[in-house]
């Protein structure tokens, strides 16, 4: 499929995500809203560091129950086009996991550019994530979680780099890593080819992409994993390109990587993140399949 790159116009409708939802505010001031009050009501660890970087940093939200031999975990990575957001604007992820007896840890990782003195590039956030999720198969054990039942989710920029992470060659990443660390992996609303994000000008200046990254950082154009799998969700009131961003890794890695990749309809590049956090809805259902495998 030939894709119009050099028409600014077009790539503005089909990536800029605040353009297309008008009240994206109200959905960013009150996922951070929710999550303050989460995080002063809950059990919870904060500002953990997984390495002495910057924004290197995660907070753990322990399960309602134990269990022998420790729950599954939950890793969410947040979105923002790698440039924005924190993660203690998605505490609110949390409850209904926790509740439901599972252990979710939300991460940070610097954003783009960076400084000068420090820039930061995808490919650096990727391997910010390698670490982190290497630092809950090492540590997670003593918040009550098991090693061994990790599934990443992401949106938007993080359901890209959770995607990212079933790709990553964890034994060479870290002595004692099996290679099958991220058992699954859910990407929402997620970016799976950086090449049309290249062009795009409202992020050419936060990313600064090379034809490089794009080869190696792009899921779709990778080979599929050898461990795990990957569900892909996007809303049906997204942009075409973030509809048609949903399925290309399937078209990459097949059935078997990925035997779920749907299209949630009358959900849009926000309203479907809300859902993850909602038991009964189709997201949820699918957070939780992922976790009890």
């Amino acid at each position: 499929m030939s894709l119009p790159l050099n028409d600014p116009a077009w790539l503005e409708r089909m990536y800029n995500n605040r353009a297309l939802v008008p009240d994206h505010m109200d959905y960013l001031q009150r996922w951070a809203k929710t999550s303050a009050d989460v995080r002063a009501s809950q059990p919870c660890v904060l500002d953990v560091a997984y390495g002495t970087g910057v924004r290197e940093t995660l907070d753990i939200f322990p399960a309602a129950r134990t269990a022998p031999g420790g729950v599954p975990v939950l890793v969410f990575i947040h979105g923002g086009y790698w440039r924005a957001l924190d993660k203690s604007d998605h505490s609110f992820i949390a409850p209904p996991f926790t509740q439901a007896g599972f252990c979710v840890v939300v991460v940070n990782y610097a954003l783009c550019p960076g400084t000068p003195e420090a820039p930061v590039t995808i490919p650096h956030i990727v391997r910010q994530m390698e670490k982190a999720v290497a630092w809950v198969a090492r540590s997670i054990t003593g918040h009550g979680g098991d090693p061994r039942r990790i599934t990443v989710a992401g949106h938007s920029a993080g359901g890209h780099l959770a995607a990212m992470m079933l790709t990553s060659v964890w034994s060479l990443i870290g002595n004692g890593l099996p290679d099958g660390l991220v058992r699954s992996a859910l990407s929402i609303s997620g970016v799976h080819d950086l090449e049309p994000l290249k062009h795009t000008p409202f992020l050419q200046d936060a990313l600064h992409l090379t034809d490089q990254q794009v080869l190696q950082d792009s899921p779709s154009r990778l080979l599929a994993p050898e461990h795990g799998i990957l569900y892909c969700v996007a809303g049906g009131d997204e942009s075409e390109e973030f509809r048609r961003q949903n399925g290309l890794v399937l078209q990459s890695w097949g059935e078997h990587s990925v035997p779920r990749c749907q299209i949630l309809p009358g959900l849009h590049h926000f309203s479907i993140l809300d859902t993850l956090a909602q038991p009964g809805k189709d997201l949820h259902h699918m957070a939780q399949n992922l976790l009890r495998r």
